[in-house]
């Protein structure tokens, strides 16, 4: 089996597919392994890393795509690889299917693709095996992300998240107690921030509060409780996920007033279409704007700006569904044996079955032109 790992189109991204550590044990396996030239310098890891471990340097992403059975990327397809698909290949990554445009998912039923989704692979527990360690360390970033945006230079209030000697700690309000929403309450915390989560779910809350021993405070989020919170919040956290659909707009337009000036709103949701009304899609490269006189970051990928320590943590999470794909002997063939896998399959040999996807999918008008991430 041949395994492909393309150097992704998309601006601002910076991660690959497979790390080299990655690729080595593939190789160790008996596999065959095709990167694409500069696949891994936005993460630095240079082509001679992978040839090292015995990969196959390809030098553009036509001979990657035409070459490869399996081509694992990071982001959703773009328009300018539409022209490389191959009929039967199949294609994993976080392809947020629900927001690809019709067009794109025409060509895949066209090109009888098979797709495996990383953020609908859950174990039926309520975890998701692939997505968690991507959550993890968007948790952890979040505070370096605020304390950049609360600064004088960048528009912010001049407000130091810790605080210090006879001055109170930064506000920090997270919707969401989800995996994201926990490690942004932790590291907020671990650095003396004053945090608040809410959630609707009032054993997440539990959780949160055993795990923190009550050093956080924790509220059901109602609307009325959110209104209040966002009242003195200096920092707002979007950290709702929403599978296979896009975000419900839990903060409107007239709720992100009530923070205080200068104050810091972060989408995590904003790759499913944003939790807050004012979100809309930025880039690593112009990744904050101001409405309503706070500061919205709402990048789709934050975690490509660490992508070294991201692409070697993706590699990590999907590496054991990828030794089940090559042992199987293909996707269709792992999926009747794992269930776990089973979960991210959401068009096989260009028929689509996933039932949300297929509603979606019946939903999108011919000639859609919704813009990728």
């Amino acid at each position: 089996m041949i395994i492909g790992v393309p150097k992704e189109q998309m601006i601002g991204e910076f991660r690959v597919g497979v790390s080299p550590g990655g690729v080595a044990a593939l190789v160790h396996r008996g596999q065959t392994v095709y990167v694409e030239k500069d696949a891994g310098s936005g993460a630095h890891f240079t082509d001679a890393d992978y040839r090292a471990v015995g990969a196959e340097v390809a030098h553009s992403a036509e001979e990657v795509w035409g070459r490869s059975d399996i081509v694992v990327k990071i982001k959703q397809l773009v328009r300018d690889e539409l022209d490389y698909l191959r009929s039967g290949q199949a294609i994993t990554g976080f392809l947020h299917l629900a927001i690809t445009p019709r067009e794109i998912l025409d060509k895949l039923i066209e090109s009888k693709i098979t797709t495996l989704a990383y953020e609908e692979i859950a174990d039926g527990k309520g975890n998701y095996p692939v997505v968690y360690p991507m959550s993890e360390l968007c948790g952890r970033m979040l505070p370096q992300i605020a304390a950049r945006y609360l600064e004088c230079e960048n528009g912010g209030r001049g407000v130091l998240l810790s605080g210090t000697s006879g001055i109170p700690a930064a506000e920090v309000v997270i919707l969401g107690a989800g995996a994201v929403g926990t490690h942004a309450a932790l590291a907020f915390y671990g650095i003396g921030a004053h945090v608040t989560v809410l959630d609707r779910n009032i054993m997440k809350l539990q959780d949160l509060d055993m795990l923190l021993s009550g050093k956080v405070n924790t509220i059901l989020a109602s609307r009325y409780n959110i209104r209040k919170a966002l009242a003195y919040a200096d920092v707002l956290i979007g950290a709702i996920h929403a599978p296979f659909r896009l975000a419900e707009h839990i903060v409107t337009r007239q709720m992100i007033k009530l923070m205080r000036p200068r104050g810091v709103a972060i989408d995590v949701a904003i790759d499913q279409g944003g939790c807050f009304e004012t979100s809309r899609p930025t880039t690593l490269f112009n990744p904050s704007y101001v409405v309503e006189g706070i500061t919205h970051y709402c990048v789709p990928n934050m975690t490509s700006s660490v992508a070294r320590t991201a692409s070697n943590s993706i590699t990590n999470s999907f590496l054991p569904f990828l030794f089940d794909i090559v042992e199987a002997g293909g996707v269709e063939q792992a999926i009747k044996k794992n269930e776990v896998l089973a979960t991210g399959s959401c068009i096989e040999k260009g028929i689509i079955c996933h039932p949300l996807l297929e509603q979606v999918y019946s939903e999108k008008l011919p000639g859609d032109v919704e813009e990728e991430e």
